[in-house]
């Protein structure tokens, strides 16, 4: 297993990032303890010329500065109070671009993702959805800004890799708001996937 390197992220093209996501594993050690999933679910968000994106017209507030970071950070943001959502800060300095993890197939580490998911046993909910990914892994808003260069917090690579049959786009989950933009075929899933958070379109 091998990190990606930081050229990885600093592409121009976030659409294409968040398809390749797609088969690479998030780890995350915190404390020692190590827990990981492979990536099934992304979507991009092309930052300030994207109705939804948190960058949208240039916006920049306290909690989405790290959007306008270099790429190969995380930015982790809280959603209604209640889920930590974590997003893969690409492209260059001053281009708020990211790509939201949507969905994991869990890897390494379940039992403590049950720990921390109050689960007693492990089903497809177990990392199905933003929110849940974040919970199970450990993460929250504190590790916002956190390189994924680390080594308490990086995606790698295995050899892995989904064929193109297995690749679905569609537009984004719950940007309805965006108006045209949320039209657009921003989101990747594999295709029949259980822990995918939306379903197929």
């Amino acid at each position: 297993m091998r990190k990606l390197t930081i050229k990885f992220y600093r592409r121009n093209n976030v659409v294409q990032i968040a398809k390749e996501l797609l088969g690479k594993i998030l780890v995350t050690r915190w404390d020692g303890i190590e827990t990981s999933g492979r990536i099934v679910e992304t979507e991009a968000y092309k930052g300030v010329i994207d109705k939804a994106s948190h960058a949208y017209g240039g916006r920049r507030t306290e909690r989405n500065e790290i959007m306008y970071a270099e790429g190969g950070l995380i930015y982790i943001y809280l959603c209604y109070g209640i889920h930590h959502l974590a997003n893969v800060v690409t492209h260059t300095k001053d281009v708020p671009h990211a790509v939201l993890i949507r969905a994991l197939e869990p890897v390494k580490g379940i039992e403590i993702m049950l720990k921390r998911t109050g689960k007693k046993q492990p089903d497809h909910s177990l990392t199905k959805g933003p929110g849940n990914v974040s919970k199970a892994l450990g993460l929250d808003t504190s590790q916002s800004g956190y390189s994924l260069q680390s080594n308490e917090l990086f995606i790698a690579e295995d050899g892995f890799t989904f064929s193109k049959k297995e690749i679905a786009r569609s537009p984004r989950i719950g940007v309805e708001y965006a108006e045209e933009d949320a039209l657009l075929h921003y989101r990747f899933y594999v295709k029949g996937n259980p822990f995918i958070s939306g379903k197929p379109q």
